[in-house]
């Protein structure tokens, strides 16, 4: 396995500080929303809890490299929209579950749930289009890479990758001498 360098290091110790920032941030949050009206604070204290998913997905995938796209529909379907038909419930008193997942009447303090479902929305949407980032030319040590040679395929680490090639060039060779 690789060694991380200073800049990984720096750069896990600033995600990790970004996160703490974020808690003390929300609890500002908390407190300045609570003489709001009740749906003014609970859309402000959803809004921030979203931010901190996107600073969550920030400090899990920081990496040096391009970003890697993709579309993830499971995770759309599995994580994003539950997280949206909670909030939504928490919103609106005509939704199923809304009893359950609401804010509390007195002080109009999000529950628990709605504060992780935004976070999960937070965290989801992005992560169901860019998986991370990675460096070009990358590969893992173990990681293996299947060969098509002559109607064959087989699965080969990159030590055997060059040896076969070498065998082949070697063969081919043998071939020309032994034709002639």
């Amino acid at each position: 396995m690789k060694k991380p360098n200073k800049k990984e290091h720096l750069n896990l110790l600033l995600s990790a500080f970004l996160i703490l920032a974020f808690i003390v941030c929300a609890n500002f949050f908390a407190g300045f929303t609570s003489s709001m009206p009740t749906m003014t604070a609970q859309l402000i204290n959803i809004a921030v809890y979203a931010v901190f998913g996107l600073l969550l997905f920030y400090a899990t995938r920081v990496g040096d490299g391009k970003a890697v796209f993709r579309f993830s529909p499971l995770t759309l379907l599995i994580l994003v929209l539950p997280s949206v038909f909670i909030i939504v419930a928490s919103l609106a008193a005509f939704m199923p579950l809304h009893n359950v997942v609401a804010a509390d009447a007195l002080t109009g303090k999000l529950s628990v749930i709605t504060s992780l479902a935004a976070v999960a929305v937070g965290y989801g949407i992005p992560y169901s289009f860019v998986s991370g980032f990675e460096l070009e030319g990358y590969k893992a040590d173990d990681e293996e890479e299947t060969v098509v040679k002559g109607g064959v395929q087989a699965d080969l680490a990159d030590s055997d990758i060059a040896a076969a090639e070498e065998a082949e060039e070697a063969g081919l060779q043998n071939l020309d001498v032994d034709g002639e």
